[in-house]
């Protein structure tokens, strides 16, 4: 995705997606609910402290972009705040409900397991197994638009993989953890290819000097 958010931007859109299923009868959102939202103690990773100021410049900034519509209430003229990442009239990105509830937990929580997803899932998708959470995130993955979601590497003590959402940039650990083996293993082969040109030369000097005394030599090497 050509998208890239600010974690601010990634809760707001994040909240503005999840309300519009959980809580309908609420949704477009006013600032002060959406600044509750942003701010709840559970299902939140990391949960913040947002202001309603840095909630409003946020959506600002997302409205700029097209990512967010705002509307007038028609009774009391109060603004309200929807999402336009994804399924509406504008937007490239079109998502089905478990697909939807899978980036919607994403944005909101962070990397996580198949497990995770389906646990916390219930009041956005009810997902039959892990089975079908993993095969929803392989078609996030493998979108010919590209991908959404990246799988990232396993934790040490951990039997699953995390996975996490592409709206905020290119996955870090995923990049450093394979810069990290091509790091690591850069200098082991520097060694071994240094140890291997010294134990020529020491062989050459044997051969030179056994040559010189008429003695034979016996290097070790197997024919």
């Amino acid at each position: 995705m050509n998208i890239e958010l600010t974690p601010e931007e990634v809760r707001v859109i994040g909240c503005l997606m999840e309300k519009a299923v959980t809580t309908p009868d609420q949704y477009p959102l006013t600032l002060n609910a959406l600044t509750s939202a942003c701010n709840q103690k559970s299902s939140r990773d990391p949960v913040m402290n947002l202001g309603q100021g840095a909630v409003q410049r946020t959506v600002r900034q997302l409205e700029s972009r097209y990512l967010v519509a705002t509307r007038e209430g028609a009774r009391n003229g109060v603004e309200k705040y929807t999402q336009r990442l994804c399924n509406t009239q504008l937007a490239t990105l079109r998502l089905d409900p478990a697909q939807y509830a899978i980036v919607t937990l994403l944005l909101l929580r962070g990397p996580q397991t198949p497990g995770e997803l389906r646990t916390r899932s219930d009041r956005l998708h009810k997902f039959a197994d892990n089975a079908e959470v993993t095969a929803t995130l392989a078609a996030l993955i493998e979108r010919e638009e590209g991908p959404v979601v990246a799988r990232l590497p396993r934790k040490p003590g951990r039997q699953d993989h995390e996975y996490m959402h592409l709206f905020a940039g290119e996955v870090d650990s995923v990049e450093e953890d394979l810069a990290t083996r091509a790091s690591s293993s850069a200098p082991r082969e520097d060694r071994v290819a240094a140890l291997e040109r010294r134990l020529e030369k020491l062989e050459q000097a044997v051969a030179s000097l056994a040559e010189k005394l008429g003695e034979p030599v016996d290097l070790g090497h197997d024919d």
